[in-house]
Order: structure tokens, then C-alpha cells, then sequence
């Protein structure tokens, strides 16, 4: 074994990305969503009721029972075998790697990408690992949360947090809280509207659906609610869209306590009973579709619509690893790599120089004469 004092350093410290997802079963089984929900459920960022309680009911309800019944829900929207027929684990490798293609792209050298979950696999850590093992030394964090809440964002932070907290030599770090106003990643929104329109035909009417939180989370403070309808009013906006064409709606509620509204679940009703006989929806909260988007609106809320009257229930997919997604996403980084960026790319030619030089001085060395220390007889 190689003594550490011997083994050689890195050139310089590298950037390099993680990117954040909220992590997903490794498989439709009831086992494995089991395993997914307990830290998801446990995080006391997710579910703030008193421990407790809390505990009781998760141990002793929802753990034995609700995998059983998600594990159809998940099969439904399953794509093959394994880890990646998960379309969250799909769509969120697709864009570790398109995102690292396009940072070489637009900087001129490669810049390491990792990709992690807050609860599952790939762990936060593996991926800190991951771009430590490529001599990372400074790491830009980005959960994929266009819209910052405490139950995501900060959840995902607390992750990284936690993964670096038994390290020796910590990383620099730089992270990105929430970008709902991002110019970028509102044209990929329109876009993937247009690309839509232009395929079916424009519906009568388009809900915007954000993921739900308890409204006393938003009384607490936490501004997800403030940047879901930001988000929504400059995508109106973005596509010219009339007063009364579009609305906002939020989804995915558990428990009996209130939660943002109004209720996706009600307003499609609404909507069918109203006379909207086309309803277009799409979910701008979500980087990639999952169980939420894939199951719960485009396959149970349309049966909903369609039994309330509706004719023509049509989900717009995630944007995914979409090229305007990833377009966007690559210069939400750029936006927070100056200085970074700057040092590493002016220190490049001096280690180039640097390493051209050691093999130039190892190539003449006599010591390449000498048998390695192992080899020599005593």
C-alpha cells in the first residue's frame, strides 16, 4: 500500500457541480418504497408536527400500509426494470450528463457534475465522494426546486450539510437557494407550451399545478408559495396569455391539516363543471416528472376531469433533460461560477506548464535508472 505522504497532488482545486433531486424507490415493490419513505417521512423539515405523535403514526399507519398502495401507483409509471426505469432517476441522469456537456461546451474544459438525492440513491454523499475522487475542491449546489421551500431546498442543503460534516478538509461552497424568475427557465417553460400548443391545439384553459406544503409552513415564513405564483405570472405573461385563461392550483396535500390552495384536485373538477371542455396542465415546480406529475395529475386527475364533464385532459411534460431545460440550467450555473471559473481557467496554462515541465525533468532523471525500492536486493 502506497503511505499517503507519497501518493502526488492534485494540480489545483477543481470546480464542481451537485446537482440535487428528491430521490425516488428503487423499485415498485412495497419494500423498497418503504425504505424510500422512512427518512423522507422521518426529516423533521418534511412533516414539523410534534415528534411524538408524529412518529406514532408514521410507524404505526403509514409505513405498514401506504407502500402497498403506491406500489401500483408506481408501477404504473415505471419504465423498466431496475433503479433507472424510475422517470425521475432516468430524467435526472440525463441531465448530469447534458449538463456537464454543456458546461465543457461554453467554458472550454470540463467541469465534474455529480448528482445526488436527498433521500435514496445516489446518496449526497457518494456524490460529494464522486467529485472529491476528480480533485473537486469547490462544489456549486443546486436542488432542483425552481421554487425555494424549507421541505425541499433546505432539506436537500441539510443533506450536504450532513455528508460533509465528518470530513477532514472541507470543500468550499457555493449554493443556489431557488431561481422562479430566472429568464432562462421561463422561456424553456414557454417553449415546451409552444411546442405543445403546436402539436394539439391550444386547450380552453391551462392550470399551473406547484406541489402543495401546509399552509402553516407558509405562515411560518417560507416563500414557496410568494415564488409558485411568480413563477406562474411571468409564464402567463412570457406566452401573452388573457385574464381567466390560466390558473394556479396546488397538489399532492396528505393529512387533514390545510395546505396551500386551492387543491388541483378540486379545481380540475371545477373547471370540467364550469364548461372548459380542454384542459392543458403542466407542473412547473418539477425539474423531472415522477409519481406526482406522471401518476397523479396526467393519469388520476384526468380520469377525474374527463368523469366531471371534461372532454380532453392534456398534461405538458416536465422539461426534463429537454434542450431549452438544460440550456437553462447551464446558465443559472454560469451565473454563480464567476471567480471560480476565472481562477481555475487562469491557472490551467501554469499547470499545464507545470506538468510539461516533471515529465520533461522525470524523462532525464537518473533515478529512472535506478531499480524501484521493492526490486533492490538487500
Amino acid at each position: 500500500m502506497t503511505d499517503p505522504i507519497d501518493r502526488p497532488h492534485a494540480d489545483g482545486p477543481r470546480t464542481g457541480v451537485l446537482l440535487i433531486n428528491l430521490g425516488t424507490p428503487e423499485a415498485p415493490t412495497p419494500a423498497a418504497i418503504r425504505r424510500y419513505l422512512r427518512p423522507f417521512l422521518s426529516d423533521r423539515r418534511v412533516v414539523e408536527l410534534p415528534r411524538p405523535l408524529w412518529l406514532m403514526v408514521l410507524y404505526g399507519f403509514i409505513l405498514p400500509l401506504r407502500p402497498r398502495k403506491l406500489a401500483h401507483s408506481y408501477q404504473s409509471i415505471w419504465m423498466k426494470p431496475g433503479p433507472e426505469g424510475s422517470p425521475l432517476m432516468h430524467h435526472s441522469l440525463r441531465q448530469k450528463t447534458l449538463i456537464r456537456e454543456w458546461l465543457f461546451a461554453n467554458i472550454g474544459h470540463e467541469v465534474p457534475v455529480a448528482l445526488g438525492m436527498t433521500y435514496g440513491e445516489p446518496s449526497i454523499s457518494g456524490a460529494l465522494d464522486e467529485l472529491e475522487s476528480q480533485g473537486v475542491r469547490r462544489v456549486l449546489v443546486l436542488p432542483l426546486y425552481a421554487q425555494y421551500s424549507a421541505t425541499s431546498t433546505a432539506a436537500a442543503l441539510d443533506a450536504v450539510f450532513a455528508a460533509l460534516k465528518p470530513r477532514r478538509w472541507l470543500p468550499e461552497l457555493r449554493t443556489i437557494n431557488s431561481y422562479q424568475d430566472h429568464g432562462p427557465f421561463i422561456d424553456a417553460l414557454a417553449d415546451s407550451l409552444r411546442k405543445h400548443w403546436k402539436i394539439h391545439g391550444r386547450g380552453d384553459h391551462l392550470l399551473m399545478s406547484f406541489h402543495s406544503i401546509p399552509r402553516q409552513y407558509f405562515l411560518a415564513g417560507d416563500p414557496y408559495f410568494c415564488q409558485c405564483h411568480k413563477t406562474a405570472r411571468l409564464l402567463a405573461e412570457k406566452l401573452e396569455l388573457a385574464e381567466g385563461s390560466w390558473s394556479v392550483s396546488f397538489q399532492s396535500r396528505l393529512g387533514r391539516q390545510p395546505w396551500l390552495q386551492p387543491y388541483t384536485d378540486l379545481v380540475v373538477l371545477q373547471l370540467a363543471r364550469s364548461g372548459v371542455r380542454t384542459l392543458d396542465v403542466i407542473c412547473p415546480g418539477f425539474a423531472a416528472d415522477c409519481l406526482e406529475t406522471l401518476e397523479e395529475v396526467a393519469l388520476r386527475y384526468r380520469d377525474d376531469f374527463i368523469a366531471a364533464g371534461g372532454a380532453s385532459f392534456r398534461y405538458v411534460p416536465a422539461l426534463n433533460a429537454d434542450a431549452p431545460h438544460i440550456e437553462a440550467l447551464g446558465q443559472l450555473l454560469m451565473q454563480h461560477l464567476p471567480g471560480w471559473l476565472d481562477l481555475e481557467s487562469a491557472d490551467e496554462p501554469k499547470r499545464r506548464s507545470a506538468r510539461a515541465q516533471a515529465a520533461q525533468a522525470q524523462l532525464h532523471s537518473p533515478t529512472l535508472l535506478t531499480p524501484p525500492r521493492a526490486a533492490q536486493s538487500t
